[in-house]
């Protein structure tokens, strides 16, 4: 079984190792057809402190690192603005 990886933005990182990211998806409309964005948010494993607000990550499911912590850092693909 492969495992997971996501593509989402840095919303905090103000907790100790960890960065909390959102992943926006979309999704078709079963009956209107309409594509509607849903946005999910995961808390991260960032081991180096690294990731900074505005960051976007690609990010990998791993083991159960705490009770709501189930995701690891990748690499840092970008930044969304441009300071």
């Amino acid at each position: 079984m492969s495992t997971k990886e996501k593509v989402g933005i840095v919303i905090s990182n103000k907790m100790s190792k960890t960065a909390t990211v959102a992943v926006k998806t979309k999704v078709s409309h079963k009956k209107y057809q309409k594509i509607l964005t849903r946005t999910r948010k995961y808390k991260v494993h960032d081991e180096n402190d690294s990731c900074q607000i505005g960051d976007i990550v690609k990010i990998q499911e791993t083991r159960p690192l705490s009770k709501t912590k189930c995701w690891t850092l990748i690499t840092k693909i970008g930044t969304l603005h441009n300071n």
